[in-house]
């Protein structure tokens, strides 16, 4: 549960902007402290929406750890909603990642138990 509330506490942090003109089916947020990783399993995400046209990102510099991310809806969805929605997807895939590893390390731990061999 601690897990939980810190990675909501880190996702409430982000920064979101609109530049002056732009349609609320438009977003642009900056990430602060990531990289490739995050921006491109956030934009598949986003981009399984298929009320989603556009979603991009791209890195300020490579000595900055900053990830720009633009989202780009149709019709009157707001473009934050799929950019919440791809994030609560992630989170979710890699809590399922993260117990399935848990698990086999218990087995794996459980097998070796039960055949009296050291483990790790």
């Amino acid at each position: 549960m601690e897990k939980d509330q810190e990675l909501e506490r880190k996702i409430s942090g982000l920064k979101t902007s609109m530049t002056e003109g732009e349609r609320k089916t438009a977003t642009g947020t900056d990430r602060h402290c990531e990289y490739h990783t995050l921006g491109n399993s956030l934009h598949y995400m986003i981009m399984k929406n298929p009320e989603v046209e556009f979603c991009g990102y791209t890195m300020t510099h490579p000595s900055d750890s900053k990830i720009n991310l633009r989202i780009q809806t149709g019709g009157t969805l707001p473009a934050v909603e799929p950019f919440q929605r791809g994030l609560n997807e992630l989170m979710n895939v890699c809590k399922h990642v993260l117990d399935r590893f848990e698990a086999s390390i218990k087995d794996y731990k459980d097998q070796k138990a039960s055949r009296n061999e050291s483990t790790f």
